[in-house]
């Protein structure tokens, strides 16, 4: 095994597709037809299903699939002091398809509501996890700034962004330290946001909105440094970096190079999630900024866009690329993204997604 805290060489990335009875149940509390309660005994009952179907497929981790969400990031995000949620003009275009129309601004000092209702969430995967280590995941601090930039920030409470920025990284702190208090050992910070530095389209629009693209990853580099800095030494945090996803979609194509020497070289994060499932993600060589024994590379080789099955041959001889570059005792292996960054979710079945997270496990179990 390795030094590293992170030793799951096979890992499940987070969302999972929305059971049926899980998306009638909101439908039905959408509508008025039955209260919190009811459908907070629903989820339950589906994250309880979802938790045992991981274990039963030979997973050491396990997460409740996002199931009490209906986004990755701004159910969390909303439920931070000083951010509100709103409805937007349009939804956050993708390939060729666009999300529901949802945005959040900066309203107020940031800061960790101790009542966060992630925090409980959080508690109940952990009485049904067993003998797995339960997985808590939420979006990385960078996420709250790079979408709406300057303009979502309220300039009357922050004139300046370096006062924006030392809060964000203290919210973080503080949420980090409450998950652990919660009995949280692994958590997974989600971040689009490396991705688009990585694109030449993306890069271009940063610039055309006034900012620099290389200083901005400087600045996300160091906020994520000092929201974990005093982080507990038996706390596993992973960064995934994601593309996009959304119903089988993406937004940012390009190999991490750009961003790499700041991204492995200086974020002092203990595992990096990178897809890596299709030609849009480049090749392996930015693997050599990765610190040596330090942090674990875990390859989304297995991609949750489509049902159909990977060769395990042909994964293996990924790895042994990748192997080139960092060493194999530091690679795992898990699907390229969660299955439902929205609860729409991705174009496959169930029963697709259980055989991808199986063929996870089985290709981790003979390489390592």
């Amino acid at each position: 095994m390795c030094e590293c805290h992170h030793a799951f060489h096979a890992d499940v990335v987070g969302s999972l597709l929305r059971p049926a009875a899980l998306k009638t149940a909101r439908q039905q509390y959408q509508r008025g037809e039955i209260d919190a309660a009811a459908l907070r005994t629903v989820e339950d009952e589906q994250i309880r299903l979802a938790v045992d179907a991981q274990r039963a497929l030979g997973l050491a981790v396990v997460t409740d699939g996002e199931f009490r969400r209906a986004w990755w990031h701004f159910d969390f995000l909303e439920g931070l002091n000083g951010v509100e949620g709103y409805d937007a003009n349009q939804g956050i275009q993708f390939n060729g398809v666009q999300t529901k129309a949802r945005s959040i601004k900066v309203v107020g000092k940031l800061g960790f509501n101790p009542q966060h209702p992630m925090l409980a969430d959080f508690r109940y995967l952990q009485t049904i996890a067993g003998d797995a280590v339960p997985k808590m995941t939420i979006p990385s601090p960078s996420v709250l700034h790079f979408r709406g930039g300057r303009q979502a920030i309220d300039s009357q409470v922050y004139p300046q962004l370096d006062a924006y920025f030392a809060d964000l990284a203290q919210t973080y702190r503080d949420a980090i330290a409450a998950f652990y208090a919660a009995g949280c050992r692994y958590l997974q910070l989600d971040d689009t946001v490396w991705a688009y530095l990585c694109s030449e389209d993306q890069r271009r629009q940063i610039r055309e909105r006034g900012e620099d693209p290389d200083q901005l990853a400087r600045i996300y580099a160091d906020v994520l440094n000092a929201a974990i800095a005093d982080k507990p030494q038996d706390l596993t945090i992973g960064l995934h970096v994601c593309r996009g996803n959304f119903r089988s979609t993406w937004i940012s194509e390009g190999g991490y190079e750009p961003v790499a020497e700041i991204l492995f070289g200086q974020v002092n994060i203990d595992a990096f999630f990178l897809e890596y499932d299709n030609q849009r993600s480049g090749g392996f060589e930015p693997l050599r900024f990765i610190k040596p024994g330090r942090q674990q590379v875990v390859l989304g080789l297995i991609t949750t866009k489509n049902g159909e099955l990977e060769n395990p041959e042909q994964v293996k001889q990924r790895l042994e690329e990748a192997a080139q570059f960092v060493d194999r005792r530091q690679l795992c292996l898990s699907t390229q993204c969660g299955f439902a960054s929205t609860e729409e979710g991705n174009s496959l079945s169930e029963q697709q997604q259980w055989d991808k997270l199986r063929s996870v496990v089985n290709i981790a179990g003979q390489v390592w």
